[in-house]
């Protein structure tokens, strides 16, 4: 088989982003599927930017400390072109809620009121039932695995 034939070659759709809500979509299209905003013509993006995950509890900080990595990783969204953080901050060992759980919900609800973020969504709202999570799911496709079942551990931040 030659180096350019059917089956040794990958086909590459360009993709952009919606200036609307943020979804990948393809490069020439008119109108985007998710909002039905009308698109301009706007730069290709990365296949896979969309979602960033960010584990706060990892190596067991202080609040002070993940609270400090929250700020930098909202900083880092435009360069990584992340439309969407997952935020892993545990549910504390009572299960009821830990510091670092409470504290970046509180952070996040001020960031949201500043107009510095534009949504986010508790972990024990996540599931394609809820009327919240049916609508971030419309938006944000590849969000489906982590819209499954609630899960009191993560906070979902739209940027």
């Amino acid at each position: 088989m030659c180096a350019g034939g059917r089956y040794g070659r990958r086909e590459h759709k360009e993709m952009r982003r919606c200036d609307t809500c943020g979804n990948e979509i393809a490069a020439a299209a008119a109108e985007c599927p998710f909002c039905g905003a009308q698109l301009t013509m706007s730069a290709p993006v990365k296949h896979g930017a969309g979602v960033r995950v960010v584990n706060l509890e990892k190596g067991m900080p202080t609040v002070e400390q993940a609270l400090e990595q929250l700020r930098r990783e909202l900083q880092l969204t435009d360069v990584h072109g992340c439309r969407v953080m997952v935020l892993i901050h545990g549910y504390g060992s009572s299960g009821r809620g830990g510091a670092i759980k409470k504290e970046i919900r509180r952070q996040v609800a001020w960031l949201k009121e500043q107009g510095r973020i534009n949504d986010f969504m508790p972990g024990e709202e996540c599931g394609k039932r809820s009327g919240h999570g049916r609508h971030l799911l419309r938006r944000f496709p590849f969000l489906a695995g982590y819209l499954q079942r609630p899960n009191p551990g993560i906070t979902l931040v739209v940027v």
